[in-house]
């Protein structure tokens, strides 16, 4: 371990923010992964709700069940509940603004990926080439003769660059990741927005009014 700390200590101060980014990664990371389950945002409970409406008071039930439980597609079912007895344009168009609002809640954090997953191999391609102007540096003072103290300085410079790469890497790995299944909760809920829709349309017709 104190071997590992003292090669990345040679890699000079661009190490510092290398480092604090990783741990930004490395927070969002796990953050996203607990977030983006797919029992937490589709609750399996609310999905059998929304399947099992066909009453205009089954609605009323629905709606006590979902209680003050938050969370991006409770919000957006919820919305929906509420505008019962509205019509099928008005209903869908608010199922629309809040799923807009929703996918910004499922979209959190994505930016820090990307930028980070951008940054870390330049941030370190700046330390390979601050490492390798003090090694021209010594050049110029003491010739080309002290070969050790070149290569050391050298194998230095490039340790920012291995320590950017591998960064990046695993980020944008995970950015590609979270992106997907973002995109696929994003077609479930649109899946799930329509059938609630399907399910509230006959209430208008047979005169369901908008509120208790």
């Amino acid at each position: 371990m104190s071997a590992i700390y003292e090669t990345l200590a040679r890699g000079g101060p661009i190490m510092i923010p290398l480092f604090f980014i990783s741990v930004l990664a490395l927070a969002v990371v796990i953050e996203r992964a607990l977030f983006l389950r797919r029992k937490h945002i589709l609750k399996p409970q609310v999905v059998n709700l929304v399947r099992h409406i066909r009453e205009p008071e089954e609605v009323v039930r629905a709606l006590d069940a979902l209680g003050q439980n938050d969370g991006p597609f409770l919000n957006i079912i919820r919305v929906g509940l509420e505008m019962r007895g509205r019509s099928r344009e008005e209903i869908k168009e608010a199922l629309l603004d809040q799923g807009r609002r929703e996918i910004q809640n499922l979209e959190r954090g994505m930016g820090i990926l990307e930028t980070i997953a951008g940054i870390a191999p330049l941030l370190g391609l700046l330390g390979t080439v601050l490492g390798m102007i003090k090694v021209f540096d010594v050049i110029s003072k003491q010739g080309l003769g002290q070969t050790q103290l070149l290569s050391g300085g050298i194998s230095e410079a490039l340790i920012t660059t291995v320590v950017g790469l591998s960064i990046a890497i695993p980020t944008l790995v995970a950015y590609n990741y979270f992106t997907h299944r973002v995109e696929n909760l994003v077609l479930e809920i649109e899946q799930n927005s329509s059938t609630l829709l399907s399910k509230l349309e006959p209430f208008k017709k047979h005169g369901e009014s908008v509120h208790d």
